[in-house]
């Protein structure tokens, strides 16, 4: 079992920057790789970021390249996602989530068998 709990939305001018955290608990967080997701209003869930295991290896969704930056903090249990340069776009119900038992990064939302209960980003043109 696996419980991940993220903060750090809130909203935010454009052009403006936010830091999301999602801190986990449950098992050994840096065995498996984690990911962020977000869902827009009248949106299906879209892939955001993600990183593996180490935290050595990214990637992002087109949309947020650039712009975002994923980390982890394994020693803390954590992960990060820095996002700068927001646009109206951007706002959404941000989601953390983590691996079933891959390693390595994926943008497969099917991938991932933990979430946590999301955070909301409003940013205001």
């Amino acid at each position: 079992q696996v419980q991940l709990v993220e903060s750090g939305g809130g909203l935010v001018q454009a052009g403006g920057s936010l830091r999301l955290s999602c801190a986990a608990s449950g098992r050994t967080f840096s065995n498996y790789a984690m990911g962020w997701f977000r869902q827009a209003p009248g949106k299906e869930r879209e892939f955001v970021a993600t990183i593996n295991w180490s935290g050595g290896s990214t990637y992002y969704a087109d949309s947020v390249k650039g712009r975002f930056t994923i980390s982890r903090d394994n020693a803390e249990n954590t992960v990060y996602l820095q996002m700068s340069s927001l646009k109206p776009e951007d706002t959404a119900v941000y989601y953390c989530a983590a691996t079933a038992s891959a390693t390595w990064a994926t943008a497969r939302p099917d991938q991932y068998a933990y979430w946590g209960q999301g955070t909301q980003v409003t940013v205001s043109s």
